[in-house]
């Protein structure tokens, strides 16, 4: 098993000011540097969905197991929250823009964030390192700064105060999202929107050309 589901299980939920928690090493430094060498192209900025990505290898077993019973179990647990017919979405980061960043607290139909970092092992940029912040309005009164460095997993459960985000950084920054969702709509309506906003992004790929 690629997931330290041990390491997930040992460690205490933050409740306040919204439910989270944060693990590193959730894949160890040898099996980041195994999907690493899967981790599909991703082209340009923003998020990509999987379905829209070559994933295949070392990343796709991953990918599996992150989406697979033993981790939701783990959540279930972790949160005390039973996600039965809850549908699952994933996306795919591998750069980041400078625009990117801005305090959100994520959408109401995202019941939970999933992101696990796969960088290198340190990061040494100030920039990029996400902040989980006590308002909307402030990125340096936050409580918790999250390195995003390789293997380190971090979820919380949204709310309408699981305000989010980080200062300004323009570079590669390998993340991937897995969000549980409200109901199939939801997943209908998210999967529909990043369709249209991947073809425009083509478009221009392609006019740039």
């Amino acid at each position: 098993m690629m997931l330290n589901i041990d390491r997930l299980n040992d460690t205490p939920l933050v409740k306040e000011p919204f439910q989270h928690l944060m693990v590193e090493e959730f894949i160890s430094p040898e099996i980041l540097e195994r999907v690493s060498k899967d981790y599909p192209e991703v082209p340009g900025g923003g998020s990509h969905y999987g379905s829209t990505l070559k994933i295949e290898g070392e990343f796709k077993k991953l990918m599996d197991e992150m989406q697979g019973p033993a981790f939701k179990k783990a959540v279930e647990e972790k949160f005390d929250y039973d996600l039965t017919g809850r549908p699952t979405t994933y996306t795919v980061r591998g750069y980041c823009r400078a625009k990117d960043g801005s305090i959100h607290t994520d959408s109401k139909t995202k019941i939970f964030t999933v992101l696990l970092y796969m960088n290198d092992l340190s990061w040494s940029n100030d920039g990029g390192r996400l902040r989980l912040l006590n308002s909307g309005t402030d990125l340096e009164d936050y409580f918790t700064e999250v390195e995003p460095k390789g293997g380190t997993l971090l979820i919380f459960k949204r709310s309408d105060n699981s305000w989010h985000g980080h200062h300004s950084y323009e570079g590669p920054r390998r993340a991937v999202q897995i969000n549980w969702l409200t109901d199939e709509a939801a997943l209908r309506r998210e999967e529909g929107r990043r369709g249209v906003i991947t073809r425009v992004k083509n478009m221009l790929r392609g006019n740039a050309a």
